[in-house]
């Protein structure tokens, strides 16, 4: 088992938390970054040498650089960047308030995406290293009464498959994690639902109204042994794309993926007929990128 170093933003709470306590206890070093004040003191406490807590808003540009440099400045390399800092905004498009749109998307998107940025040049510069990006089974299917939630997740897994094919030639590996509904405080500790239009009621959109006011359903998945599949895909090589966590996201994946296949496939010929003369034409469609 090899020691490393890892930023891990969230580690007070959820994914972040299980993952920085397995890390410690089996010997590794983290940065765990955290919003409320004292939510990461026993972590202190209990491994004073190997945790390194750094106060941090993934919504402050700033913050997010002068946390990151400091961890490259203070430890002099970091193996592993968990992008995990994230909620869920519930509620039908025409529920939420311009400031809840601007919000998650500057935590769960443009947050993720800043994170990101500013380590690759330290991981550029010392060879190498893993990202993690914390996504969704979400972030690969949709449902009504989440839309918001799903725009950052779809466009963070854009993001990320991009980055991989742009970051591989510096040795620097990003794994997708996809992890169904879990045993965390997300789902009704960390989601926030917006205020409720009675014209909604009965639609396809009021079901996750119904699920965060009831409190009757729980996630499938067990989110401690999803971190030790976290942390077991960074010993993978080369490492995995995508990490789907939970028989519930693989059923739903599985599922999405292929009604949106089958749609495509209805379409072969209309797409070509749209195609122009290929006489005298130089194609440069996105195929092309690849060369």
């Amino acid at each position: 088992m090899t020691s490393r170093t890892w930023l891990i933003t969230g580690a007070n709470s959820g994914f972040g938390r299980h993952l920085s306590e397995q890390l410690l206890s089996r010997g590794d070093r983290v940065v765990g970054t955290f919003r409320a004040l004292g939510s990461v003191d026993d972590l202190s406490t209990r491994w004073p040498d190997a945790f390194r807590a750094a106060r941090l808003d993934v919504t402050d540009p700033a913050g997010i650089t002068a946390v990151v440099d400091e961890a490259w400045a203070a430890l002099g390399r970091v193996d592993v960047v968990v992008s995990n800092a994230g909620y869920g905004l519930m509620g039908a498009a025409e529920e939420l308030t311009d400031e809840q749109v601007e919000h998650q998307i500057a935590t769960n998107l443009t947050g993720s995406i800043r994170l990101i940025r500013a380590a690759l040049p330290h991981l550029r510069r010392q060879g190498g290293g893993r990202i993690l990006q914390l996504s969704s089974v979400g972030g690969q299917a949709a449902w009504p009464g989440g839309c918001l939630y799903h725009a950052t997740k779809w466009g963070v897994e854009g993001f990320a498959d991009a980055l991989a094919g742009e970051v591989a030639p510096f040795g620097i590996d990003v794994t997708i994690v996809e992890p169904g509904g879990a045993r965390t405080n997300f789902r009704y500790g960390g989601s926030v639902l917006a205020d409720r239009i009675e014209a909604y009621d009965g639609t396809p959109a009021a079901g996750i109204r119904r699920i965060l006011t009831e409190r009757t359903t729980e996630g499938i998945g067990d989110p401690a042994l999803m971190a030790t599949a976290m942390i077991a895909a960074v010993d993978q090589d080369p490492a995995p794309r995508r990490l789907v966590l939970g028989s519930d996201a693989y059923q739903a994946i599985e599922t999405a993926l292929t009604a949106r296949l089958a749609d495509v496939r209805t379409q072969r010929e209309s797409a070509a007929a749209t195609d122009a003369p290929l006489e005298g034409v130089t194609t440069g469609g996105p195929a092309d990128l690849d060369a």
